[in-house]
């Protein structure tokens, strides 16, 4: 018998593991969908802060994006968003897996196929290539909301030679103010939230509302093709036809 390692490596969709942590990304990504695709949209705007200041009620935006406008009811919701991104983030790691013969077709999006398709491979590839770009906005903005959490650091750094420098540019890179084409890459990069939301938010209707799977590429096993094939023939064939075919 395949040891659980070798069930992941090689068909993980039969993992329980697995499944159990796609229920949790499915259903996190459902509820926090909608938040996502806000803080993606005006954390890119915010970007060019700078730039925008004067023409466009800027500070407003920024209120709106680090505390809802709530004060520190807004920062507490933040920190929970921020806690869902992360969520995402680690869940999704797991599922993106293919398995080893497979795992090439999950790098790339297959433009020449039905939209189902194409939003799946959307979703999966995007996700892996912005994996540490969108952990980093999860894990800095729960740090923005509760940074209490992080003193833990302390106890394994004493001495402090690592940790006040290490909460620093994990802040300076929920920014990316690093100059023109930083900026410019965060922008971009930062509406690849959205775009996983976008994504999501069509596979959980396709998997809930169509009771379709989730991955189009899904195949249905032979039994399931069989057991389709005989309820066709059953409902095609005449009741006189099924009488002789019984004597």
């Amino acid at each position: 018998m395949a040891t659980n390692w070798q069930q992941w490596v090689q068909h993980p969709e039969k993992s329980r593991v697995r499944n159990a942590l796609f229920q949790i990304h499915v259903w996190v990504g459902a509820g926090a969908g909608l938040y996502i695709l806000f803080m993606s949209i005006s954390g890119s705007m915010i970007v060019y802060r700078n730039e925008l200041s004067g023409r466009f009620p800027i500070e407003w935006l920024v209120n709106l994006h680090t505390n809802l406008l709530s004060g520190s009811t807004g920062r507490l919701l933040n920190g929970i968003g921020a806690t869902c991104l992360t969520v995402l983030c680690a869940t999704g790691a797991v599922v993106w897996w293919p398995g080893i013969k497979n795992w090439r077709r999950s790098l790339t999006v297959n433009w020449r196929t039905n939209f189902a398709r194409i939003n799946w491979d959307l979703h999966s590839a995007l996700g892996l290539w912005c994996f540490f770009f969108i952990a980093g906005w999860g894990v800095s903005g729960i740090y923005f909301s509760f940074p209490q959490i992080f003193n833990g650091l302390f106890l394994l750094d004493p001495a402090d030679r690592y940790t006040d420098e290490g909460l620093f540019w994990l802040a300076e890179l929920h920014f990316g103010r690093f100059g023109g084409f930083a900026e410019a890459l965060w922008t971009l990069l930062g509406l690849v939230p959205a775009a996983l939301a976008f994504t999501g938010v069509f596979i959980c209707c396709r998997r809930v509302m169509y009771t379709k799977p989730s991955n189009p590429n899904t195949q249905p096993s032979p039994v399931h093709e069989c057991r389709s094939d005989v309820k066709r023939v059953e409902r095609v064939t005449p009741p006189d036809t099924e009488q002789e075919s019984t004597y």
